[in-house]
């Protein structure tokens, strides 16, 4: 009843303000809202007091009583905008209200999440929102040992956490029963289209209840993601939070036209110039942000770098070890880019350009956090110059440049890099009968194998992730012959794809190599 009655005074005060039906000069400034008006428990208003939660945020204020009604939302939402409260809060509250009396507990919410950073980051959260809250969650992401994760799972969970390739893996093995489910939230649905994890969600999916509540947030709607919306989600409430001010416009951003073999140096005087600051380096591929770190690490500089090729707990040891201000300096590459939430980062380096102009947002995302401000600094070099352009038509602004001296310059910024689809798949594929459809191997290290038992492509993902994860499979590849010599693809340019020697599988060719 006390919820009913929260939820009835947020949608008057919702409907006035959209109606513009309340005059400041009339009624004067509208109180603020509190989280006591959500109607939450005693239990989580103490918790929520304990962590300094006062006033929710725009997300928080629209997506909390929607989701208490049990309403499915698909919210347009940024990074750092407090979204992940917006849903974990209203989840915890419906589940406490109805706890099972059973001792083994079956899954009654599920939270996909496309990297293990930000699965871990969702599940603390969870943790710090229910110390006096008698639920249970756990987490299942890849780079982390099966056993301890099957051990969670052992005497049954409220809520799980987990990311798309190692939920489907344990779903295959028996251990995820996902019958039970009333609510699902897919967290960066634009992230896990761009790593290729689309197929997987909708896998998922299917595999939920019918009757279920379904909340989907991203910080963009490409067309895919709302194809998905529209076949998965029962008449959802769209919510779009777009900020008083864009995280890019509170960052000093700035352009250093530099040779590529000069960058390193750059770094050197960059690290100086910000004495004190906390650092993130991105790179485009996973041997650069090795590079990089080896070599601050060599001029004695306190350097992580954490990327796809990394254990989770490697990973997370890095992030905690930044964190905690042991390491001044973070090299990522865009893996990583939206899973990176450590405040106080006073500078964002774009050692290397992004290949997909919307990972420039997230990489500076990273600093000017909870509204603070920043700076973010790209190394350009000659060669990187159309990727600079794609950014700068993205966000509508023109980035001061100056050379490796300081002197203001003017660079020939060409029309268009023409990268647009940062994923894409080769046709051909696998043989057998029908040849399967490839699952992908995203940012949580699984790789599955299709039916035609063909090897699963590495996904390309969006800024970086097409340098990072390149093909596992490359086709006309040498092989040695039986008389120990190498030989060549076969001649005429044709050959057999993997696995088609199986029923069905016929003399394919292999579609078009991607570089």
């Amino acid at each position: 009843m006390r919820r009913l009655a929260a939820c009835a005074v947020l949608q008057v005060r919702s409907m006035m303000i959209k109606c513009n039906v309340v005059g400041v000069k009339k009624f004067g400034k509208m109180p603020p809202l509190t989280f006591d008006m959500f109607g939450f428990s005693q239990p989580i208003l103490n918790c929520l007091a304990d962590l300094n939660y006062s006033e929710p945020t725009p997300i928080q204020s629209q997506a909390i009583p929607a989701a208490l009604e049990g309403r499915d939302i698909v919210g347009l939402a940024q990074t750092g905008t407090g979204k992940t409260a917006a849903f974990t809060l209203p989840t915890i509250s419906r589940l406490a209200e109805n706890i099972p009396a059973t001792k083994k507990r079956k899954i009654r919410a599920l939270i996909v999440s496309p990297t293990r950073e930000l699965a871990a980051q969702i599940h603390d959260t969870i943790k710090r929102f229910t110390p006096k809250v008698p639920l249970r969650s756990a987490i299942i992401v890849g780079g982390v040992s099966y056993h301890k994760q099957k051990h969670s799972l052992q005497h049954g969970v409220d809520i799980l956490v987990g990311t798309p390739g190692r939920l489907i893996d344990m779903i295959d093995q028996g251990f995820v029963d996902l019958t039970a489910v009333e609510t699902v939230i897919l967290d960066e649905a634009d992230q896990m289209l761009d790593i290729g994890f689309l197929p997987a969600i909708k896998t998922i999916l299917e595999l939920l209840p019918k009757e279920r509540q379904t909340m989907l947030f991203s910080a963009t709607m490409p067309k895919e993601i709302r194809k998905l919306t529209t076949s998965h989600l029962k008449n959802p409430l769209e919510i779009s939070v777009i900020p008083e001010k864009r995280t890019a416009d509170r960052i000093e951003q700035k352009v250093i036209s530099i040779g590529q073999k000069a960058k390193m140096e750059a770094i050197s005087d960059l690290l100086l110039e910000y004495e004190g600051e906390q650092i993130i380096v991105f790179t485009r591929t996973k041997h650069g942000a090795d590079k990089v770190q080896k070599r601050l690490t060599v001029s004695d500089i306190r350097a992580s770098a954490i990327h796809g090729n990394k254990s989770h707990n490697q990973r997370e040891r890095a992030l905690n070890s930044f964190r905690r201000g042991n390491t001044r300096v973070l090299v990522a590459t865009d893996i990583a880019a939206r899973g990176i939430d450590v405040p106080g980062v006073g500078l964002v380096v774009n050692y290397d350009m992004p290949e997909v102009a919307e990972s420039y947002v997230h990489r500076i995302g990273r600093t000017a956090r909870a509204g603070e401000s920043g700076v973010a600094i790209s190394l350009v070099s000659t060669e990187e110059l159309g990727l600079l352009g794609d950014v700068q038509r993205m966000l509508n602004i023109t980035i001061p440049a100056t050379d490796s001296s300081g002197e203001v310059v003017e660079l020939d910024i060409p029309r268009s890099t023409g990268k647009k689809q940062p994923f894409r798949r080769r046709s051909g594929g696998g043989g057998g009968a029908g040849g399967g459809q490839r699952r992908p191997r995203g940012s949580d290290g699984n790789h599955r194998k299709g039916n035609g038992g063909a090897k699963a492509g590495k996904p390309e993902g969006r800024g970086g992730e097409r340098s990072e994860a390149k093909r596992g499979d490359k086709p006309f590849a040498r092989k040695p012959s039986r008389d120990g010599q190498k030989r060549n693809g076969p001649p005429g340019g044709k050959r057999r794809a993997a696995g088609a020697g199986g029923p069905g599988g016929g003399n394919r060719s292999r579609g078009p190599k991607v570089a």
